[in-house]
């Protein structure tokens, strides 16, 4: 199950008490206070994990709490301080305060961490409280408590290329040939409802490209038609986009283009203006007679939107080849951050 979005509460641990301790020892009738201080409360911290691509682990937590601290001892012992819990996340997390919206970190890079709620102070013992005229202090502080906050996480994948295109265009069928990636794969709309990574090997070095399957979009993505946000949310971080559309379909090609790209516009106009390569798909299913035709009418797309294009069968692997190499090249003429 892909779950891209957990809310929960952190609270960092308590501090340790301090404590009310005398020394007691042979001869030593009236021994000065040695009451030790409390340990410190354990922070909570969050860390990108590279074995992690969701945040299914972390969407039935309601409370992660870290471990207190411990209290202190006689003979001046501090307490020990609390353990810190480090809870995984997939690289891509934003963190957010549930109350104000703060973004509080961008999770991007894997051993990246960031302390969500930070343990309490240790409370004082009662040496500490020793001075000329109170040589035997009766009193120590309790240690105090840590943070808490309500958290708000949500997943952006990250990825070098983003597949989008209305529903049924071919995407995950072009994932699965280009890739280990397995996702449904039917010819009815809305097979895939949840994005898919698969990883295209570059020739026979270790080059390698990042391909996101995201689900298909339709008129009112930018609104949250068709579950649109959870979907739109996953193409903000890819460097290219490769925009699909089915060659045998008879609706307007390019009406069809034009919706997709209103809805990104609408979204997100940095969306709009990220590199993108037209795939023309499912060059298979269209006849001897229609190929030249539609083959000219993806090249006029193209050339309006002053874009590359490229025509390919993922069923017979036509094209394929020369999908993968513009793809490389866009991508290796990108920064590494959009």
């Amino acid at each position: 199950m892909f779950i891209d979005s957990a809310r929960l509460t952190v609270i960092g641990g308590r501090g340790g008490n301090g404590c009310v301790s005398f020394r007691r020892e042979k001869y030593v009738p009236r021994g000065g206070p040695n009451g030790g201080d409390g340990g410190r409360g354990g922070d909570v911290i969050l860390r990108v994990e590279e074995g992690y691509n969701t945040l299914l682990h972390i969407h039935h937590r309601r409370v992660i709490r870290a471990e207190r601290g411990r209290h202190g001892q006689g003979s001046n012992k501090t307490g020990a301080s609390g353990k810190d819990f480090v809870l995984p996340v997939p690289p891509g997390t934003v963190v957010r305060n549930a109350a104000t919206g703060e973004v509080l970190g961008d999770l991007t890079e894997p051993g990246q961490e960031l302390i969500v709620a930070r343990g309490g102070r240790g409370g004082r013992g009662n040496a500490r409280f020793a001075t000329p005229t109170n040589r035997a202090p009766r009193k120590a502080e309790e240690g105090g408590a840590g943070e808490e906050l309500e958290l708000e996480l949500e997943l952006k994948l990250l990825a070098d290329v983003g597949l989008i295109g209305l529903p049924n265009a071919g995407k995950s069928t072009l994932i699965s040939r280009i890739s280990a990636a397995r996702p449904k794969v039917a010819s009815y709309p809305f097979t895939t409802l949840e994005p898919h990574l698969g990883v295209v090997q570059l020739g026979d070095a270790m080059d390698t490209l990042v391909v996101a399957d995201i689900p298909g979009l339709i008129e009112g993505a930018h609104e949250g038609v068709g579950l649109g946000h959870q979907f739109l949310r996953h193409v903000e971080r890819c460097r290219v986009l490769a925009h699909l559309v089915d060659l045998s379909a008879e609706e307007e090609l390019a009406e069809r283009i034009d919706g997709i790209r209103a809805e990104l516009e609408a979204y997100d106009a940095a969306l709009a203006r990220r590199p993108w390569l037209l795939v023309g798909t499912k060059l298979d299913a269209v006849t001897a007679g229609e190929r030249t035709g539609r083959l000219e009418e993806l090249a006029a797309a193209a050339t309006a939107h002053e874009v590359r294009a490229v025509a390919i069968s993922s069923v017979t692997g036509e094209g394929i080849e020369d999908l993968i190499g513009e793809l490389a090249r866009m991508v290796s003429a990108q920064p590494v951050e959009v």
